[in-house]
């Protein structure tokens, strides 16, 4: 940002950050809505540029970001800045592609500062949201079942093969991503990488090396948002797009995995899913890698978790993921030494279809 002199030291600054189909839109005002710095556009290979430049601000309070807008926070919170979500009930209404303007984020952290949620490093985006999510999991569990049973959603494979799947959300990230990618080449180890559109966009060379060596790709939508929060055009912009952004990037085909931001689903998500023909993965072993407990601990839950079919949740993007980088090796190891066969993703789902289909009629699922 540059051009006007800078007014921060005699005020609060105010910053409002918006996404777009390119990045991202960056607006800083001060407590009488004057502007502090001229709106800036930062494309999504320049998140660092982004970040720098909201740092350098002394003043500067409050940066809000809307509720859709999940990939960007963990950098700015660990960047020092303090970081507000705001919630559809606080802003006008979104485009079916896009944030709403980034000055609807300032102004909401001006006049609606007590229905902002300051987000917490170690919670996240869905800081303050837990039980809501936790809700719209729960009530989605029937219509889970049966996308099961149609061959459209997946937790784990099946437990009487000694098979695991490593998964990797919200890349992909330099330096972290190619890291990642060079312990996997280095053991031969297969994994499934689910791509934020935004962050395909950016970086094409990632998902090139990705599907030279072996791995799957899933979609992770464009910008992680909470999808129960979505209209169905919402739904499909975010997936469509991001499927032609990974397409377009790793030169293969758009993935048919897809993966909800924080598992979030209702019934109806999970319909607009099966309409998509997207297969819905979830996971049931998660370290928290993202919160950066110690590479030791993200390894020792991940060997205690695993079981035959285990389909285990990690991260490359989103954040500093040095942690997750140097607990792979031992993970890899560790199961390895167990007798665990790496797979993708979709190899599991496949292996599951035909176990299912050699199930007796009634046979427990």
């Amino acid at each position: 940002m540059s051009g006007s002199a800078p007014r921060e030291g005699r005020t609060i600054l105010y910053a409002g950050i918006s996404w777009t189909g390119t990045g991202h839109r960056v607006e800083v005002v001060d407590a009488d809505g004057g502007e502090a710095r001229p709106p800036a556009e930062f494309d999504a290979s320049r998140t660092t540029d982004l970040i720098a430049c909201l740092s350098g601000l002394d003043a500067l309070r409050f940066t809000v970001v809307e509720s859709t807008n999940g990939i960007l926070d963990g950098r700015l919170m660990a960047a020092g800045l303090e970081v507000y979500r705001a919630d559809p009930g606080v802003l006008p209404a979104r485009p079916a592609f896009g944030a709403v303007p980034a000055a609807a984020l300032t102004r909401a952290a001006r006049y609606d500062r007590g229905r902002l949620t300051r987000l917490e490093r170690r919670r996240g985006t869905q800081t303050g949201r837990e039980d809501e999510l936790e809700a719209w999991i729960a009530s989605s569990a029937d219509a889970d079942r049966d996308a099961a049973a149609a061959g459209r959603f997946l937790f784990h494979g099946p437990r009487d093969r000694p098979d695991v799947a490593l998964t990797f959300d919200d890349g992909p990230l330099p330096p972290y991503t190619g890291q990642v990618l060079d312990v996997l080449d280095r053991y031969g180890v297969p994994a499934t990488f689910f791509c934020v559109g935004m962050t395909a966009l950016a970086h094409p060379e990632e998902l090139v090396r990705m599907r030279e060596g072996g791995h799957a790709l899933g979609n992770h939508t464009w910008s992680h948002p909470f999808l129960p929060e979505l209209s169905g055009q919402e739904l499909r912009e975010q997936f469509g797009r991001t499927g032609a952004s990974v397409a377009e990037a790793s030169g293969g085909p758009p993935p048919s995995l897809f993966r909800p931001p924080y598992g979030a689903r209702t019934p109806e998500v999970v319909g607009r899913l099966q309409r998509l023909r997207a297969t819905t993965v979830l996971w049931d072993v998660a370290p928290d890698d993202w919160t950066m407990p110690g590479s030791e601990t993200i390894a020792r839950t991940v060997l205690d978790g695993v079981q035959p079919g285990s389909v285990v949740l990690l991260h490359d993007g989103g954040g500093d993921r040095s942690e997750t980088v140097a607990a792979l090796p031992p993970i890899i190891e560790g199961l390895l030494e167990r007798g665990y066969r790496f797979v993708t993703v979709d190899t599991l789902a496949s292996t599951t279809a035909r176990s299912a289909s050699k199930e007796p009629a009634g046979a427990p699922s």
